[in-house]
């Protein structure tokens, strides 16, 4: 499982012009599921996400989690994530989960996160979807387990 954090002062996403997902500061989170994957995983991913303390303190230090600055997260499957670019010019999606694998997982690290009473947003499983943000920063980080 690989996750691409951004700190954002906000992000929404859009579904055929209707927005699906909005949130105000917190976290755009791109979340791509590989072969093999395990609940194990998103499970360690989620703690890791709700803990990771990217935000700044009264110091200007990054030393608080999202959980400290009552953030939100926006969510969203992205596939493309665990594509292999290391051959030629054309990546290559092998690795990636197929859907009935990738879905359930992803909803399963999705609930893991509101468990940490964090509100969580979503885009639409395998929808076409326009994202949009306005990163904090910029601050982003790979999470991979």
């Amino acid at each position: 499982m690989k996750i691409l954090v951004q700190r954002v002062t906000s992000a929404s996403v859009e579904v055929k012009q209707q927005i699906v997902g909005k949130i105000a500061k917190g976290f755009l989170l791109f979340i791509g599921v590989q072969k093999g994957d395990t609940s194990q995983q998103a499970d360690y991913l989620a703690k890791k996400v709700a803990n990771l303390r990217i935000f700044e303190d009264d110091d200007g230090k990054m030393n608080l989690s999202i959980q400290d600055v009552s953030g939100e997260i926006l969510a969203i499957s992205q596939f493309t994530l665990v594509g292999d670019t290391s051959r030629g010019n054309r990546p290559g999606f092998e690795t990636a989960a197929r859907p009935e694998e990738a879905k359930p997982l992803y909803e399963h690290f999705v609930q893991q996160l509101k468990n940490h009473n964090i509100k969580v947003e979503t885009g639409i499983f395998q929808a076409e979807m326009l994202v949009s943000l306005v990163n904090d920063g910029p601050c982003t980080f790979i999470l991979e387990k």
